[in-house]
């Protein structure tokens, strides 16, 4: 029996993790934080880098056990939990319009990050592929859920985690100028409900969707959030389907392909949970404690990534990822509008 060990063990780690997700958690209810849409998970990758990149290098033999732990396992459960936020009846509220916004802004903003991040840009694969999900998913939480599908480097994930964070921060300045545009160019049609339908759809994170629509009005926040949620509900078949895509493909170091398609079963969780919490079964502060659960556990996984992550090697990835997140921002803002003008004036 080596539990008991193996716990002890993980203690280090797992206790370091815990400190950094309390703090981000923390952190990220004060009202700046907020209005500048920085979430806890953001927050703790922030200041798992930088207590990870000043410890002394023997800490890190003893934190790994507890470290790794919670950037697998912990990180898996937390996305399982992710789906108690969610119900089948968000989608109606955004109708067949705004999920098939969210589904042809998923679909190309992930194809043109393979594309130009691997043909153009000549970086890897794994890289160009979580800036990708990021972007076009949910931020920095759809690229730590991807992460295992993927299987990427600690500083391929900060990498992506980080230029999500970037452009996605510039959106919550950004976008409240381009209502403003709207309104006398009317590209996006719907008013304050249309354009929230366009941040939810286009916006890195839930936090930043948020942020935004504040700043334009309620109705703008609720239907933003609405479409952001759905657009979130897509990561699990997402996540299959790239599974699947990727058994196909030859491996970099051995040139073949993979016998079978590793179905992340996270995934399917992720999925059943979003079923069970559509039926309403569990009382509102039931699924409030179960949502801060969730928090913290996403939070511990992002620290201990952050912790596991060298400045060196996000250094070594040099400008390419920068430039390929900058491309696909350009798209989720002009391409965005024209999906959300092309589509919404095809349902009006």
């Amino acid at each position: 029996m080596r539990s008991p060990l193996s716990l002890n063990g993980m203690l280090p780690g797992l206790a370091l993790a815990a400190l950094i997700a309390a703090s981000a958690m923390a952190l990220s209810s004060l009202p700046w934080m907020q209005s500048h849409g920085l979430s806890a998970l953001t927050l703790a990758i922030v200041l798992g880098m930088t207590l990870g990149n000043l410890m002394p290098g023997p800490w890190h033999g003893t934190l790994a056990p507890g470290v790794n732990f919670s950037k697998q396992r912990l990180l898996r459960l937390g996305v399982v939990l992710y789906g108690f936020r969610l119900t089948i009846q968000d989608v109606g509220h955004v109708g067949w319009a705004g999920i098939a916004i969210d589904a042809v802004i998923l679909g190309s903003t992930f194809g043109l990050a393979c594309l130009i991040g691997t043909r153009w840009l000549a970086m890897d694969r794994k890289t160009s592929m979580l800036i990708g999900i990021g972007s076009s998913v949910c931020g920095a939480a759809a690229v730590i859920a991807a992460e295992p599908v993927v299987k990427g480097r600690a500083d391929q994930v900060a990498v992506a985690i980080a230029t999500v964070v970037v452009f996605g921060t510039i959106s919550i300045f950004f976008y409240p100028f381009l209502y403003s545009l709207n309104e006398q160019w009317q590209l996006i049609p719907g008013g304050q409900a249309g354009f929230g339908i366009y941040t939810g759809s286009t916006v890195h994170e839930v936090a930043q969707v948020v942020a935004i629509g504040k700043s334009i009005g309620v109705e703008a926040t609720d239907t933003a959030v609405i479409a952001k949620m759905v657009r979130v509900m897509m990561l699990a078949p997402f996540l299959i389907c790239i599974a699947a895509w990727l058994a196909r493909q030859p491996d970099a170091e051995s040139g073949r392909g993979s016998a079978k398609a590793m179905i992340p079963w996270f995934a399917v969780g992720f999925v059943a949970v979003v079923l069970f919490n559509s039926l309403r079964l569990l009382p509102a502060a039931a699924n409030d404690v179960i949502n801060v659960v969730d928090t913290a556990l996403l939070a511990m996984a992002m620290a201990a990534l952050g912790v596991s992550t060298r400045v060196g090697a996000i250094r070594q990835a040099g400008a390419k990822p920068l430039v390929l997140a900058l491309i696909l921002f350009a798209w989720l803002v002009i391409g965005g509008a024209f999906v959300n003008h092309w589509v919404m004036s095809f349902v009006l």
